[in-house]
């Protein structure tokens, strides 16, 4: 639980100072201060592609700074949890978890499975803003004040006709609406990239559940992405309920 809090709260710190200091580097803000001229209408704002592709940017190296500084915290907190495989107590404390993972795999330890969760991070991020942009841009902004539905039995035959009835949600709403469904559609295009990051970060770190028989050791991240593929084995611990056994693998209970 420490290393999670540590990383929670540094990620946050550095994302905001990130963020702020990219500032100029997004471009001049806007000048509302403005009147409206005749005819000008007070309709909300379109994001442009250029602004969208500004403020994506701007985000991306904030979380990727975050990412890269938090991310010895996060294998620790990984490598904590998998040692309750093989009931295990070599990482008892976040301090001497450093201490050990700096003594057996040196510098580089600290960073096992940092590619893959980078890039994840980033393509799941621009698949996400992307996405929300179209949305909002030909789907929202051009549908109008009224939403074609499908219903009602006044047709012959009980045949359904299309009706159109008044928009429930505002504009802002159904905004907010479609970037939680885009982020939670590239969450899952992008879930191979953190499956193979959390494998990376406990491989053959001397625990038990980073060794056979419960997991093989990985030359690279490259090497385990081309095994779980060829395993179809990618969406791997992706459904809370639905979940299956790895193709390939055979468990014997104690």
């Amino acid at each position: 639980l420490t290393p999670r809090l540590c990383s929670s709260a540094i990620g946050t710190v550095v994302h905001s100072k990130v963020l702020q200091g990219a500032v100029p580097f997004g471009g001049a803000v806007p000048d509302t201060s403005f009147p409206l001229q005749p005819g000008a209408s007070k309709k909300e704002p379109v994001s442009s592609l250029e602004q969208v592709l500004k403020e994506t940017s701007r985000e991306m190296v904030a979380r990727s700074a975050a990412t890269l500084i938090t991310h010895p915290f996060h294998v620790i907190t990984l490598r904590c949890m998998v040692q309750f495989i093989g009931r295990e107590t070599k990482y008892s404390g976040t301090l001497s978890a450093f201490a050990t993972i700096y003594r057996e795999e040196g510098i580089l330890g600290f960073f096992a499975g940092l590619i893959p969760r980078l890039l994840g991070d980033i393509l799941s991020l621009w698949l996400c803003n992307m996405l929300a942009y179209l949305i909002n841009t030909y789907a929202l902004e051009n549908g109008g004040g009224r939403t074609l539905l499908w219903g009602g039995s006044a047709a012959p035959w009980g045949l359904k006709m299309p009706f159109l009835l008044p928009q429930v949600s505002t504009m802002t709403e159904m905004k907010s609406y479609s970037q939680a469904v885009t982020g939670f559609f590239a969450s899952m295009l992008t879930y191979p990239f953190v499956l193979v990051s959390n494998l990376m970060a406990v491989n053959n770190c001397g625990l038990a559940g980073g060794l056979l028989p419960y997991a093989p050791t990985y030359s690279s991240w490259l090497d385990c992405w081309s095994q779980l593929h060829r395993e179809g084995n990618m969406s791997r611990g992706n459904s809370l309920f639905f979940r299956k056994v790895p193709a390939g693998k055979r468990y014997v209970w104690e």
